[in-house]
């Protein structure tokens, strides 16, 4: 049995083939696409978080749409990029949309990848401290988040406040017990997951990682997901780790899937330069007809390792096609893979 979920990218664009012309287009889809996979049995909706992009970026806003207007479905992102947040307004905004969702938040960070624009996060304030690098800081930042999220008070009270305090010193509000134990990073390297597990963060591993092996993708995926294994067992935490990989599945059970989606038959990995200094390797995407599909997805180590599947979703297809592309897998291979 796995955790099924959906992750957007939320991009739209003024393309006529597009169901997400405008930033409100995409916006207001996510939220019936979530309402629509929770009515259909999915486990989760995950959003990618871009900026200086015409993708979805602060996703607080969304996220508490969405707990505001479903039950049971998981809300989480995939991932944030810790180098443009303040974290302490993070936690505040994170508190408030986990009690909005009655703690259904499962908050993807990490410490960046490249983005639109040359060092984004300065336009945003911030820059790295002396002798730290941009990744460095992601860390420190997600590092303060985690340690604010659990509740503890830290602010010196003002002896003549406007309202009465609390005796003590005071912490973040409103706080939300638990979110702390719901964080995940996104890891792209084998050090990273091990980094993860350490702090008591769940890993989100997606269709890339650096290539640190040669390897095909979903081996060396596989070996990073188990090496956070080792690691959290380790560390002692006292709850069980969760692990989560996305994956572009697609079943072709008719034609307009054919149409969109039969190019991606026989995929193979792909090696690429991620940044300068840092070969990445890219894993294959998969669409079969389901019995094809099914036997590709068994031999898919990395999945095997994983409790949580992400299906990355064409969110410019539009809601109804996306329902259709969720309810194909989950009616046709999840099945068939003991997923369901």
């Amino acid at each position: 049995m796995k955790k099924i979920g959906f992750l957007s990218f939320g991009h739209w664009s003024d393309h006529h083939a597009y169901k997400t012309r405008t930033a409100s287009d995409t916006l207001l889809q996510s939220i019936d696409l979530a309402v629509a996979a929770e009515e259909i049995g999915l486990d989760g909706a995950y959003f990618r978080v871009h900026h200086f992009a015409a993708q979805l970026a602060s996703p607080f806003p969304l996220l508490s749409a969405i707990g505001a207007k479903t039950s049971k479905i998981e809300i989480g992102t995939g991932v944030i990029d810790m180098r443009y947040e303040n974290p302490l307004y993070m936690v505040e905004d994170a508190g408030a949309a986990d009690l909005i969702s009655e703690g259904r938040l499962q908050l993807g960070i990490s410490r960046g990848s490249p983005e639109q624009v040359i060092d984004g996060w300065r336009y945003f304030g911030y820059e790295p401290a002396e002798g730290e690098t941009d990744a460095d800081m992601g860390r420190r930042k997600a590092m303060e988040f985690l340690d604010k999220l659990k509740g503890v008070g830290f602010a010196q009270p003002n002896p003549y406040p406007m309202f009465p305090n609390p005796p003590g010193l005071l912490r973040l509000e409103p706080y939300s017990k638990g979110l702390r134990e719901r964080i995940w990073w996104g890891a792209a390297s084998n050090a990273t997951a091990v980094w993860a597990a350490e702090n008591g963060m769940y890993l989100q591993s997606s269709t890339l990682k650096q290539d640190e092996s040669g390897k095909p993708f979903h081996i060396q995926q596989a070996e990073q997901i188990r090496l956070y294994k080792d690691a959290w067992k380790k560390a002692g935490h006292s709850r069980e780790p969760r692990i989560s990989v996305s994956r572009s599945i697609f079943a072709l059970v008719n034609d307009q899937d054919r149409y969109f989606f039969g190019e991606e038959t026989n995929r193979v990995d792909k090696i690429g330069m991620i940044e300068s200094d840092k070969r990445a390797i890219f894993g294959r995407s998969y669409a079969a007809e389901p019995d094809q599909l099914i036997k590709e997805l068994a031999e898919d180590e990395a999945i095997q390792e994983a409790d949580t599947i992400l299906l990355t979703i064409p969110n410019t297809l539009g809601v109804d096609y996306n329902v259709h592309v969720l309810s194909s897998i989950l009616e046709h291979v999840a099945p068939g893979l003991g997923w369901r």
